[in-house]
Formats: C-alpha cells, structure tokens, sequence
C-alpha cells in the first residue's frame, strides 16, 4: 500500500490544491493531507478552521484523510507509515525551494520519497497568500476557491 502526505499550511485551501488532491487520489491508495499548524507564518484562520475548510472542500473524495501536524514533517511521515511525501509545484519559481526541501527530506529520511504534481493549467498561478490578499481587498476570489472558503474569507476580512 502506498500512502502519501500531502503537507501544507491551506490557509486557505484552494482550488489548486484540491485538483491535485483528486488527481493523486487515483494514483495513491491513501492520502493524508497534513495540516501544518505553523504559527510562524501567522494565519489568517486557526488550525480548526482550515480542518474544517478542508474537510468541506474535499468531501467525497475517497481515500483522503485530513489531519494536523506540528512536528517536523519527515518524522510525521515516519510516524504514519508513509512512503512518499507529494508535493505542489506551480511554476519554475517553486522549484529551487521545493528541490532543497526534497534533498533535505532525503537526507533525513531517505526511505521517503518527493513526488512533484503540477497542477491542471487554470490552476497554475493560484496560491493561498495570493488569494487573502485579494480577499482582503474585496476582490472576486470565486474561481480560486471553494465557496465556503470565499464565504470564511469574506467573514474574515469584513
């Protein structure tokens, strides 16, 4: 059984990352998108909240499990019995931080592997503190998000 971590702060989960959630769900046997509390990035919802977005946006969608992290993600892998841990990449710009965090990764876990996703075209140019911001301002964020999400960052920002 192959089990992959898709890790993460998802303040807030986009339509990004859930595309890539159920593009890997036909390719994992489970999935276990982890939650980063990581208060050092200071979030604009609390780690409840974005479990709760979360487990709104991706419901039904089959072999995902939502749960939390506050520990170094290696071990947290470790410690789930995970084989691979899955990440995003955008654009080219993702790249260099995503290939240090994937040597660092290995290097202290070299039994897990990165696998790299890009997302589906439309999607290529979403992240999360692109899309608070324009909420924040007032703007549409209705194709980037879920809309309970677009409806927590209204309520947020008003």
């Amino acid at each position: 059984m192959i089990t992959a971590v898709y890790p993460g702060t998802f303040d807030p989960i986009t339509n990004g990352h859930s595309d890539l959630v159920r593009r890997a769900s036909s390719l994992f046997d489970h999935i276990i998108l982890a939650i980063a509390k990581n208060n050092g990035k200071n979030p604009a919802f609390d780690l409840d909240h974005r479990m709760d977005l979360v487990k709104t946006v991706l419901k039904g969608v089959k072999h995902v499990e939502i749960c939390t992290f506050d520990n170094l993600l290696v071990d947290f892998v470790q410690q789930r019995k995970a084989n691979v841990i899955l990440r995003g990449l955008r654009a080219v710009s993702d790249f260099e931080y995503e290939f240090q965090l994937a040597g660092m990764n290995r290097r202290l876990a070299p039994a897990v592997e990165t696998l790299f996703l890009t997302p589906a075209e439309q999607f290529s140019f979403i992240s999360s503190g692109l899309v608070r911001e324009i909420a924040s301002l007032g703007g549409d964020i209705s194709e980037f998000v879920h809309p309970a999400v677009q409806a927590a960052l209204r309520e947020r920002f008003n």
